[in-house]
């Protein structure tokens, strides 16, 4: 029988970023799910940063009550454009996640950080829009993918996340916050993956720092949600305690 979701607890929405998507978060959602929360994963388009966050805003709108919103990689973008004045976000939760400021793309942060193995192993695939407009998708090299992005899964599940990896548009890896992010004003945490060879640590800490944000160090790839899931879920749930703290006792 499964658990009634507490009206009075927040929803949890986790958003997934490039060559991912929403099932990578099965453990958390079903943990968060077990717990009586509220939890959605979240389809991320992977398009381009406006319009992925503009989408993600629209659906938390049709949410009731306070939400903590999570995201994972390039999700961590959306939900901190997806989350400026929405009142019902209460905390933004990072797991190896992009915080970049306005006017700030990841690709230049990239650059001032070494160690990254993401731009080499990178695989551009030309498509066109219904729209007739051009545009490049971003794919994973398959042989690469387990080293650069998921080095602590085993190797059968990472072929597979490899083989299902969602395209991730060109013009998402490189579009730039317009206006002050969400994490310049909400409470932040941040699961930082000390083996993460996408993020380089040292960016992460940059970033998590810069935002203030509450820190927690894992030893874990970039796919630290699918590595470490325990770690993730208990940050999740200590951003719920702090920021809601009646709501979130049983």
């Amino acid at each position: 029988m499964g658990t009634q979701p507490d009206e009075s607890k927040p929803t949890i929405v986790l958003v997934h970023g490039a060559w991912a998507d929403a099932t990578g978060f099965d453990a958390e959602l079903r943990a968060l799910r077990s717990e009586g929360f509220r939890a959605v994963g979240f389809a991320n388009p992977l398009r381009d940063l406006a319009g992925d966050s503009t989408y993600l805003a629209e659906f938390l709108r049709t949410l009731t009550g306070p939400i903590v919103l999570v995201g994972h990689s390039y999700g961590g973008n959306v939900i901190s454009t997806a989350a400026i004045g929405n009142e019902q976000v209460k905390a933004l939760v990072y797991l190896n996640g992009w915080m970049c400021d306005e006017g700030e793309s990841q690709q230049e942060l990239l650059e001032r950080f070494e160690g990254s193995l993401v731009g080499p192993s990178i695989r551009p695939v030309p498509f066109t829009s219904a729209d007739g407009s051009e545009g490049v998708d971003l794919f994973l090299d398959p042989d690469a993918f387990r080293e650069a992005f998921a080095a602590d899964v085993d190797q059968a599940t990472a072929d597979v996340m490899a083989a299902a990896q969602r395209p991730y548009a060109a013009a998402a890896f490189a579009a730039t916050p317009s206006a002050p992010p969400a994490w310049k004003t909400l409470p932040c945490w941040y699961l930082l993956g000390t083996e993460d060879k996408a993020i380089p640590p040292a960016l992460q800490r940059f970033m998590a720092e810069r935002a203030d944000a509450t820190i927690v160090e894992v030893a874990a790839s970039h796919v630290s949600f699918v590595s470490q899931p325990d770690a993730a879920t208990q940050l999740i749930l200590q951003a719920v305690e702090a920021t809601m703290p009646a709501a979130s006792r049983t």
